[in-house]
C-alpha cells in the first residue's frame, strides 16, 4: 500500500486535487476519520462503563456505570460489534436499491450522532437505544462510503485508485488512534457521558464536512443503481411492519409479565448473528444458477470464511477481554501508569506503522517469486492471533494473586494481533472480490463482514453461557483453536487452491 501513494498519475490541469487525487477524496477522508473517531472513542469506553460501579470494576475506578459483571459486559460488547458488521449487508442493499450511497451515508451519520447523544444520557434504556442506533448507523455508513471512494475514479484501471484507498485507510486509522486520547481519557477519568457526548460531536463534525463539501463528490454517488419497483417497495414495507409487530408483541408480553432481563435481548441477537451467516452462505452455495467454477470457488471461500470467523473471535476481544485485564491487572512503566483506554490506540498506531512495511514486503517477495499465496497468509494470520493468546496466558497467570503486570505484555499482544490482521484482513477483502460469483458480486463484501459477526457472536454466546472468558483455560483453548485452524488451512492448502481455480 505504501508504494501506491507515490504512483498516482497527474490529474487534469483544471481538476482540484488532494495529494494528486480527486478533491472529493479529502471530503470522504475527513468524514470517515471523524466517524471512526466517534466509533472507536465510544468503543474504548464501552466495557469499562458497563462494569463501572459493579464488583468487576477496577479498584478506585470512576463510578456511575451500569455495574454489570464481566461476562455480561463482554457479551454486550461482542454483540454490539457483531451487529455493526451484520448491518453492513443491509446497508449496502439500501445504497444499491433505496437511497443511493450518498443519501445513505447522510442518513447514517445522523443516526450515529443520535445514538451517541442517547449514550450521553443517563439510564439503561437510553444507553441500549444508543447502542442500537450506533450499530445501525455504522453498518449503513460502512458499506457505502468505501463505494463512494471508488466512484471518484475512472474505473478499476485508474492508476490512482489503489493510492486513493490507501489514503482513505489512513484516515480510518488516524480517527481510531486519536479517539482514545480524547474521548477515552475524558470519558474514563472525568465523565462517561461527557465522553459519549464528545463522540456525538466528532460524528457531527464529520457530517458537517460531508454536507458542506458534498459538491466535490462524484454524481454517481447520488444515483440508485438498482431501485426497487413500486411492487417490491410495498411488499418490503408490509414484511418489515409484520416483523416489527411480531417482535413488539413478543417483548411487550415478556415485559408485561415481569420476566424481561438483558438476556432476553442478547440471546436472540447472538443466535441470529450465527444463523444468518450460515444461512447466507448456504443460500449462495446451493444456488443452481452458479456455474461449476463458481460453485468450486464458493466451496473454497467457505474455508476462508470459517478461518476468518475464528480469527475475529479472538481479535475483537482486544476491546473487551484485554481491556478488562488492562483495567484490573496492569501497572506502570517507567513510573507512568497508562490510562486503560489508551491500549485501544495501539492497534491503529501499529497498523499505520506496519502496513507500509507489509506492502513493501509482499512486493519484494513477489519480485523474488517467493510471496506466500492467499492460503498461506490466512494460515499465518490464524497462527499469530492464536500465539497472541498463548502469550496472554503468561501475564494472566502472573496477575492471578493480584500482582500488577507490566503494560508491555499487552503492548506485545496488540502488536502480534496487528501483524496477524495485516496477514489476513486485506487478503480476505481481496479474495472475496476475486472469488465472488457474478450474480452476487455486489453482495459478497457484506458476506465477508458476516465472518466478523459470526466470530463476535461466538464470543458473546460463550459469555452468556457463563464461560469465564477472563480465565487462563478458555484463553488457552481459544489460542489452540486458532492455531489448529491455521494449521488445518495450511495442510489442506493444495486442496483449497484446486477449488479456487484461477484465483491465486
Amino acid at each position: 500500500m505504501a508504494s501506491s501513494l507515490t504512483t498516482a498519475s497527474p490529474s487534469p490541469a483544471h481538476e482540484k486535487t488532494f495529494l494528486g487525487h480527486p478533491i472529493g477524496l479529502a471530503t470522504l477522508f475527513m468524514t470517515e476519520m471523524w466517524e471512526r473517531f466517534s466509533y472507536y472513542g465510544m468503543r474504548a469506553l464501552l466495557v469499562l462503563y458497563l462494569v463501572s460501579g459493579g464488583a468487576d470494576a477496577a479498584t478506585g475506578s470512576q463510578g456511575g456505570g451500569l455495574g454489570f459483571k464481566m461476562g455480561v459486559a463482554t457479551a454486550i460488547y461482542s454483540v454490539y460489534v457483531a451487529m455493526v458488521y451484520l448491518m453492513a449487508m443491509p446497508g449496502g442493499w439500501f445504497g444499491d436499491r433505496v437511497w443511493g450511497a450518498r443519501k445513505t451515508v447522510t442518513v447514517a451519520s445522523f443516526v450515529i450522532m443520535a445514538g451517541h447523544v442517547a449514550l450521553a444520557l443517563p439510564g439503561q434504556i437510553s444507553f441500549f437505544a444508543g447502542l442500537m442506533l450506533v450499530a445501525v448507523g455504522s453498518g449503513l455508513l460502512k458499506a457505502n462510503i468505501s463505494t463512494m471512494v471508488g466512484h471518484l475514479y475512472a474505473g478499476p484501471d485508474d492508476p490512482r485508485r489503489d493510492g486513493g484507498f490507501t489514503l482513505f485507510y489512513i484516515g480510518i486509522n488516524l480517527g481510531a488512534f486519536g479517539a482514545p486520547w480524547v474521548i477515552g481519557i475524558i470519558g474514563e477519568t472525568f465523565s462517561w457521558h461527557l465522553g459519549f457526548l464528545l463522540a456525538a460531536i466528532g460524528m457531527g463534525i464529520g457530517l458537517v464536512v460531508f454536507l458542506v463539501f458534498g459538491r466535490t463528490l462524484s454524481p454517481t454517488s447520488s444515483v440508485v443503481p438498482n431501485p426497487l419497483s413500486v411492487t417490491e417497495r410495498n411488499s418490503l414495507v408490509v414484511k418489515v411492519a409484520a416483523v416489527v409487530a411480531i417482535i413488539g408483541a413478543f417483548y411487550g408480553t415478556v415485559v408485561a409479565m415481569g420476566m424481561f432481563t438483558i438476556n432476553w435481548a442478547l440471546y436472540p441477537i447472538t443466535i441470529a448473528g450465527l444463523v444468518i451467516p450460515v444461512t447466507v452462505l448456504v443460500r449462495i452455495k446451493r444456488d443452481k444458477a452458479l456455474s461449476g467454477p463458481e460453485q468450486s470457488k464458493m466451496s473454497a471461500y467457505i474455508w476462508f470464511f470459517v478461518a476468518a470467523a475464528a480469527f475475529w473471535m479472538i481479535y475483537d476481544q482486544g476491546g473487551s477481554t484485554l481491556s478488562l485485564f488492562a483495567d484490573n491487572s496492569t501497572g506502570s512503566i517507567f513510573g507512568w501508569t497508562p490510562s486503560t483506554v489508551l491500549y485501544q490506540a495501539l492497534n491503529p498506531l501499529f497498523v499505520m506503522a506496519l502496513a507500509p512495511v507489509f506492502a513493501w514486503l509482499w512486493l519484494w517477495l513477489a519480485r523474488k517469486n517467493q510471496e506466500p499465496n492467499t492460503i498461506v497468509k490466512f494460515a499465518m494470520g490464524l497462527v499469530l492471533v492464536g500465539a497472541s493468546f498463548f502469550i496472554f496466558i503468561i501475564p494472566m497467570s502472573m496477575a492471578g494473586d493480584g500482582t500488577k503486570v507490566s503494560p508491555m505484555w499487552l503492548v506485545s499482544i496488540y502488536m502480534i494481533q496487528t501483524i496477524a490482521e495485516l496477514c489476513l484482513s486485506p487478503v480476505g477483502l481481496s479474495v472475496t472480490t476475486k472469488m465472488a460469483p457474478q450474480k452476487y458480486a455486489s453482495q459478497m463484501m457484506g458476506v465477508w463482514f458476516l465472518a466478523v459477526t459470526a466470530g463476535d457472536c461466538t464470543t458473546g454466546l460463550l459469555a452468556l453461557a457463563g464461560v469465564d472468558l477472563n480465565g487462563t483455560i478458555i484463553i488457552g483453548l481459544q489460542a489452540a483453536a486458532a492455531a489448529l485452524a491455521g494449521l488445518a488451512v495450511y495442510m489442506y492448502r493444495k486442496r483449497v487452491q484446486a477449488l479456487m481455480g484461477n484465483v491465486h
